[in-house]
């Protein structure tokens, strides 16, 4: 009898014990070695991100020549005047624009600089003496005696940072300085939209995030033609003759690229990075056949037809499988001899000047014709040497839309000089950038958020410190990115908004947040089960015998003392 007491308080001791083994050290080692990793994220900074207010600063210097103020409206100048602009775009978005005005008046140096011929040297002259800074701008005001100027022309805008605007002999006489410059701000508004960003390009970048009032049709247009900003870009240049039989085409690609293109792409380095390549390819055909006229007697291709063209000839130039870049595609087609002259009509039946078209984030194509080569007495194959400066200014052109550079439409009175050789104005760039820093900042945002917010709401999705360090470096890109286009920063903003949106994209697409890689809850009860039952229900019911036992001692010890 006292044998069996003794062994059945060893078994309610070592139950007990198993079970305070399992308790005190099982179950929390092993909620710490299955629990999700998570580490720490800014959510309370996303959250402020998400709100964006934005505000873009711009300064403007006015500076005045001689002859365009009085001796008493010049004792008032040096003159600072800031301007700010608010729009409400959505209700988690909101723009301030910051216009600084410095006026002054000209120094002897900028006088002869003003004295040149022609607005285009005196553009260069001025440029010559001290080049703007990234996104700011030089509005210089002449006298209406001024030769600068065509008659008929008020604004010149040159190809750097600056401006020529006339001011009327009667606009100073009598009048003080306040007049003055409230007679010059309507024309100097215009400048500026022109020259720098406007409401229009700005809320035209926040498409992802916004959207765009059916009205405004031309910046809907313009922004879905132009390819998304992006890190970098793939550009190629692709030879298509159809039937080697009938010519040998030779081009110059190589020695083109790098007299048209290269310049182009040199002074777009700091937006994007691009790579170039070329190819030709043989018996590619349309994927339309032209119809013949015979009032012109030549084959035409009618607007209605070119969307049909681009995909059997897609099909065929290939794809770089190692970029993720988007990839800008030049076509330059050769008709052969039996489909030549080939003519690309528009909508209005008419023939368009540059034989050429363009697909809205694809790229563009141009018909080469050398039906003039096609004599009765030629030997055919015939050697074609293609007239590498005609086809680069029909794809240069296509690049600049492609790539997001909008040709401004200049207001009644403006001069408007060509971009040069570098295919690129220095205030085009400008508002390229301005629209990319924009476009970069409300990208990243949107990515960061939706990622913020998928972690929130998915639990046991793992967040590694990479991860962690990603969202962090987006986040500070951004406060960067946003705290100096407040400034007017404009080079700066560019760049860490592109670390934002790089940063961003990096911790989003982590192959480690794939849902793939985690069990849902009826997996892990499906697991955990089979292992924890058997040794679970022996301790569970040891621990039910010990509290049964114990409360019937209970109530006998309270039964003998009644």
């Amino acid at each position: 009898m006292a044998t069996t007491e003794v062994e059945r308080k060893r078994g309610q001791r070592a139950a007990l014990s198993i079970a305070a083994v399992v308790i005190m050290v099982g179950v929390p080692l092993w909620w710490r070695t299955t629990e999700t990793y998570r580490a720490w994220l800014p959510f309370s900074q996303i959250n402020e991100l998400a709100n964006m207010q934005l505000q873009l600063s711009a300064d403007v210097e006015v500076v005045f020549a001689r002859g365009t103020v009085t001796p008493e409206q010049q004792k008032k100048v040096p003159l600072t005047q800031t301007e700010d602009e608010e729009h409400t775009v959505a209700e988690d978005t909101a723009l301030r624009y910051r216009y600084e005005i410095r006026y002054r008046t000209a120094t002897i140096m900028e006088e002869d600089a003003l004295d040149q011929p022609t607005a285009a040297e005196a553009d260069l002259s001025l440029h010559t003496l001290s080049e703007s800074p990234c996104g700011s701008l030089v509005v210089y005001v002449i006298p209406e005696s001024s030769s600068l100027l065509p008659e008929d022309v008020d604004v010149y805008i040159g190809q750097r940072r600056t401006g020529l605007l006339r001011i009327g002999t009667q606009m100073r006489v009598g009048r003080t300085l306040e007049q003055l410059l409230a007679h010059l701000e309507p024309r100097i508004k215009q400048v500026l939209q022109v020259m720098s960003f406007s409401h229009t390009d700005i809320t035209a970048a926040l498409s992802d995030r916004v959207r765009l009032s059916p009205g405004n049709k031309e910046s809907i247009a313009d922004s879905m033609r132009a390819f998304k900003s992006s890190p970098g870009y793939e550009i190629t240049f692709s030879l298509l003759n159809p039937d080697p039989k009938s010519h040998r085409l030779h081009w110059d690609i190589e020695g083109a690229v790098q007299t048209y293109i290269q310049p182009l792409l040199t002074k777009l380095a700091p937006v994007a990075n691009f790579s170039l390549d070329s190819q030709t390819l043989y018996y590619a055909m349309l994927g339309v056949n032209p119809r013949f006229d015979s009032s012109s007697s030549a084959y035409t291709l009618n607007s209605d037809s070119l969307a049909h063209v681009i995909n059997p000839v897609e099909a065929r130039l290939g794809s770089n499988a190692a970029s993720s870049n988007p990839v800008l595609n030049f076509l330059l087609y050769v008709p052969d001899a039996h489909h030549s002259p080939l003519y690309i009509h528009d909508n209005k039946k008419q023939q368009v000047a540059s034989n050429a078209f363009h697909s809205p984030r694809w790229g563009g194509i141009m018909v080469y014709n050398v039906n003039g080569l096609y004599r009765p007495e030629a030997v055919l194959p015939v050697d074609i040497n293609i007239n590498m400066a005609k086809v680069m200014g029909v794809f240069l052109a296509q690049l600049r839309l492609l790539l997001g550079v909008q040709s401004s439409t200049a207001p009644p009175g403006f001069l408007m000089a060509p971009c040069g050789s570098t295919g690129l104005a220095d205030w085009e760039l400008d508002r390229l950038m301005w629209s990319r820093s924009v476009e970069n900042v409300a990208k990243a945002t949107t990515t960061i958020t939706s990622l913020a917010q998928l972690l929130d709401q998915i639990g046991n999705i793992v967040i590694n410190d990479n991860i962690a360090e990603q969202v962090s470096n987006a986040v500070t890109s951004l406060q960067l990115a946003v705290a100096e286009l407040e400034a007017g920063n404009l080079g700066f903003a560019l760049q860490y908004s592109k670390e934002a949106i790089m940063a961003s994209e990096r911790a989003f697409f982590d192959p480690s947040l794939l849902h793939l890689l985690y069990f849902p809850d009826d997996q892990k009860f499906a697991i955990y089960i089979p292992l924890f039952l058997p040794m679970c229900v022996p301790i569970l019911l040891s621990l039910l015998k010990i509290v049964s036992e114990a409360r019937q001692k209970r109530r006998e010890k309270q039964a003998k003392k009644d």
